[in-house]
């Protein structure tokens, strides 16, 4: 579909995604030599995002299997809807009687039973999760595995299957191999070391939060009504914010909703009122909204003004 790693940026683009060479490039090469692509970064950085801006990009549904702390194959790949069996089972009572009255003994009714069995354990009551309907899908798919590190070892264990063969074991049915190769997204936050042989069949990529030029580029894209000076100042208290080693740091897409906030608000500046009560909407954490307050109340007595940065020329930019 692409040809070039310039087609993929401007694809993502055109998509609200602004990519660096180097996602491009990857996500080029997972396409190419269709290989799980397996992103890792902080949390908010556009991992996630990455994989729908693909989805759209490439006209392919999106498939996304979130993952938690116990998931386990019931989940993630099928299960047997049994209150519809056992409807399907009152349904078919007169039928199953006639069936069973001939028989002689209880072992003969069983067997009989038994012979029966592969109507209830078909695909009419088959309940495909994520992994599954990406595996039966008539169409190619994305399939995003989110967040895989919140998932147990086990369940990690678990997908190398798939992801090496494009293929499920259902043991009342058998192998079900993909009718297409779906594309695979995983992403990861790093909260716990991922296996080795889940990294060899992936390309890796990692994700970092964006430099100021590209976060004020995703900023203009995303929220274009907000005033050119405030984007600016917006994106500089917020690279500022990343340096205070906060217990969380602000994610690319709560720069957006401030940016969306300071929008709502009519701010023209960045005055000391309208960050101090809309400072929320960055930090999440108490002890992180008064580090910034001290850090900015700091910065004004040293007339060194937070959240400034340096430039050409050693000029600087004043957010407050």
């Amino acid at each position: 579909m692409f040809n070039d790693i310039s087609q993929v940026n401007q694809a993502l683009r055109d998509q609200q995604y602004i990519s660096t060479d180097e996602i491009a490039t990857v996500t080029f090469l997972a396409s190419k030599l269709e290989k799980p692509l397996l992103t890792e970064g902080p949390a908010g950085v556009g991992k996630t995002e990455l994989a729908k801006a693909w989805a759209k990009a490439t006209g392919k549904r999106l498939i996304r299997l979130q993952c938690y702390e116990g998931l386990d194959e019931s989940k993630a790949l099928y299960e047997w809807e049994y209150a519809k069996q056992m409807l399907y089972t009152q349904l078919l009572r007169d039928k199953l009687s006639e069936l069973l009255a001939a028989a002689g003994t209880l072992s003969e009714a069983a067997d009989r039973l038994a012979q029966e069995e592969d109507v209830f354990f078909s695909d009419r009551f088959l309940l495909a999760r994520p992994l599954l309907q990406a595996i039966t899908a008539d169409e190619p798919v994305v399939l995003l595995i989110d967040e895989i590190d919140r998932a147990d070892a086990e369940f990690e264990a678990f997908l190398l299957e798939v992801l090496s063969d494009f293929q499920v074991s259902v043991p009342e049915i058998g192998t079900i191999v993909a009718k297409h190769q779906p594309s695979v997204v995983l992403t990861s936050n790093n909260t716990r070391e991922l296996s080795e042989a889940l990294k060899r069949r992936c390309l890796y990529l990692f994700i970092d939060y964006p430099d100021h030029d590209s976060e004020l580029n995703i900023v203009r894209m995303r929220v274009p009504e907000l005033n050119a000076r405030v984007a600016e100042q917006a994106v500089g208290l917020v690279q500022s914010l990343r340096q205070l080693d906060l217990k969380k740091n602000p994610s690319v897409s709560e720069t957006i909703d401030w940016a969306k906030a300071l929008v709502m608000l009519n701010a023209d500046s960045l005055d000391k009122h309208t960050l101090e009560t809309t400072l929320t909407v960055l930090l999440k954490h108490e002890s992180d909204v008064q580090k910034a307050r001290r850090a900015m109340e700091g910065g004004s007595r040293r007339s060194d003004d937070f959240g400034s940065e340096r430039r050409g020329g050693g000029r600087r930019r004043d957010w407050n």
